[in-house]
Order: structure tokens, then sequence, then C-alpha cells
């Protein structure tokens, strides 16, 4: 009988060991060893499956990466040092001098730096799309148009993309379509599932949901993920074996712990509504959101992130963080406890302030990431905090 992916995000483990261990053990080794010649010189031709070396495979790493892969009902996958390598060699592997990348406008601030800054050093051109304004991506289409990028929601302003719709447009095109699905993880949405050929994660946020360590990963066709671990095997952004081995075990409580994140940010944005410090308020599973409708048809659940804007603009936003008094300020998300940041000053700071009004991100908008306390205590400090605004 075949497995929910949820039950294989806790049974697959590394068959690496002779022994019966009821957790995987840490294969804390930079190279294996071979019996002869023979199996060394096979190994290398990858006529076995045996592991080289950590750099590109490892069994620790090949465990938190094939229970991504069932969670994200993908073909293949692989494991990088960070969520940033991991769009970075989605970028790398498969596009090309000359080749054209067309993002949604509204994505992570390191993600803009690369696509503006790093990928014109190698001939790749690059233009954007506004999140809101789904008719203009199939006329955005050029001829040497290679892939299609999209976060959804998107970080910071929670705008949500029709997966189905972009997906559609992609394959007629014959395009590649790349998705962050940082915010949703695979709990709260499967981008294969509506039509992705690859999905990117920062597994240090929601994956972890600790704050402990760093990671990256990268799933989605199988042909497409082989090229991404050639360039990852070259170039060498590595998975940690630790890391891999404490993500692993985090997968095993990845949907209780979503689900709990997604019924406290609902719980929050629905208190929050309305609230007279706050100038508009954005949840994904809330009506009033600009694109509910697509939100419910693609998505589980509504997610751990919830988005305002303070009436007082920037001075109110500095009151409103300084005095907070259980909520952690970083720049971080995904956490079990509830962090607040202020994305004009942290994650969205090296962007221009045109282009940070262009997606949204005004001088008082505030980005929280609800965590697993208990709902009211949440409540109570951020409603403390925006009365002394």
């Amino acid at each position: 009988m075949e497995q929910h992916p949820i039950t294989k995000a806790i049974r697959i483990r590394t068959e690496q060991t002779n022994e019966m261990e009821h957790s995987s053990p840490l294969f804390l080794t930079s190279s294996f060893c071979f019996d002869d010649a023979e199996e060394m010189r096979a190994t290398f031709a990858d006529e076995t499956d045996y592991n080289i070396y950590s750099r590109f495979s490892n069994p620790n790493v090949q465990e938190f990466t094939d229970r991504m892969v069932a969670l994200e009902g993908a073909e293949a996958g692989f494991s990088t040092s960070s969520g940033m390598s991991a769009v970075f060699a989605s970028f790398m592997a498969l596009l090309k001098k000359g080749d054209h990348l067309l993002s949604c406008n509204a994505i992570f601030g390191s993600t803009h730096t690369v696509i503006t800054k790093y990928l014109p050093k190698y001939g790749i051109e690059y233009s954007y799309v506004s999140a809101d304004k789904p008719g203009e991506w199939e006329a955005a289409i050029r001829p040497n148009t290679k892939m299609i990028y999209v976060e959804t929601p998107t970080n910071p302003g929670l705008d949500i993309i029709d997966l189905q719709y972009v997906a559609a447009i992609a394959k007629k095109h014959n395009v590649i379509f790349n998705v962050d699905n940082c915010f949703a993880t695979p709990i709260g949405q499967r981008p294969v599932d509506l039509g992705a050929d690859l999905v990117v994660h920062s597994a240090t946020k929601w994956l972890d949901g600790q704050g402990r360590v760093l990671g990256g990963v990268i799933v989605g066709k199988k042909e497409l993920i082989k090229d991404i671990y050639l360039f990852c095997r070259s170039t060498g952004p590595s998975m940690s074996p630790f890391n891999a081995w404490i993500l692993s075990r985090s997968l095993e409580t990845l949907d209780v712990r979503m689900e709990r994140h997604a019924k406290n940010a609902l719980y929050l944005a629905t208190a929050l509504e309305g609230n007279q410090k706050i100038a508009s308020l954005k949840y994904p599973f809330l009506p009033s959101h600009p694109q509910y409708d697509i939100a419910i048809k693609q998505m589980a659940s509504g997610g751990g992130i919830v988005c305002f804007e303070l009436k007082g603009g920037l001075d109110a936003g500095r009151n409103f963080l300084n005095n907070l008094k259980m909520l952690t300020l970083t720049a971080n998300l995904g956490d079990t406890r509830s962090i607040a940041s202020h994305p004009a000053s942290t994650t969205h700071a090296k962007l221009t302030e045109e282009e940070r009004l262009a997606v949204n991100i005004t001088p008082g908008l505030i980005r929280i990431s609800v965590g697993l306390e208990h709902q009211d205590d949440i409540l109570n400090d951020i409603s403390q905090a925006l009365e002394k605004c």
C-alpha cells in the first residue's frame, strides 16, 4: 500500500549501515572507502549508487533529500548548504549566456540581488512581472526565455500567484517553471502538483523550525535535477551531514508544527484586522486578501506569516518593534518562537526605495513569523506594542 507523503517524511531513512538503529546514525566523514579497485572504478563511473565524497554524496544528506522529494511529490532532488545556494544553483545550472529569466518582482532581497547584479555578469537577461498583475506573464515571454521563477506567497507582502495559470504559460512556451515554496512548505502547498518543474526551499526556515541550522534543497524533474547535481558536485555548495541529520529529524514534525503555526497565524490576523493603528493587513486565508480565491484553491493552509502596514510609517514601525516584550527581533522566520521584522531595513534593505515601493514594502511594513506559543500570548504582546505606536 502506497504511504502518504507525511508518513514517508517520518519513515524514509538511510540504509547505509548493517545495524538496526531506530534513528539514523550520523555520517560525519569526508569520504567513503571501497572494498577493491573494481568497486571504486564502478562507483566513479556511476555504475553503483555507493557514496564517494560528502561534497556531493552522503547518507544523511540523501535521507533528508529523499524525504523532501516525497513531501513535494517530485522525482528527484539535491540538497545544498543554504536556501540562497539552492536558488543560485537552480539558476546557474540551467541558464546560459543569452538566456532570459522571467521572475515575479516580489522576491526575497538576496534573490533580487542575484538576479539583477550577478546573472547579467554571465550574460543572462532578466525581467520582472508584478505579482498582482497575472495578465502580464505571457506578454513578458521572450524568444530566449528559458525559466520562469516565482515565490508564492511572496516575501514579505504575501501576494499569491496562481501556479496553475503560470505553469500553463510555461508549458505552452517550453519554459522551465521554478517555484520558491519556502513560505508555504510542502504541507501547505505542492507546486509540482500544480505544474512546477522545480521547487526550491530555504530549509533554514520552517523545515528546520527551530532556528538551528542552515540548509537548502531543490526538488523536481529528474532530468533537471541531474544538471543541478552536476553543477553542485563541481562547485561545492554542500549541505553539512550534521545539518542534514537535524533537518531530517525536523521533517518528522513538520506537519504538526505547520498546523499549529497556521492556526495561530489565522487567529492573530483575524484579531488584528481592523485595528485602528493598522492601515492594512494581509494573510492568505483571510477573505479580505486580494487573492483569497487563489489561496484557498492551491493552498492547504495560509501558512505562518502575517504582515501589516502601520499608519505611522517608519517611526511607528520602530516604536512597535522597540515595545515588543516577547517576540524576537531578527531577520529570520519559521521558528517555534514568534518573530517580528522590518523588511525595509533588514531583508530588503539592499533594494532602492523605488524597488521596495513597487512590491509594497513600505516604511511601516511589519512581518510577523507566527510561532508556536499560545495564541493569546502572541496577540497580547503585539496588541500592547501597537497601543504604544
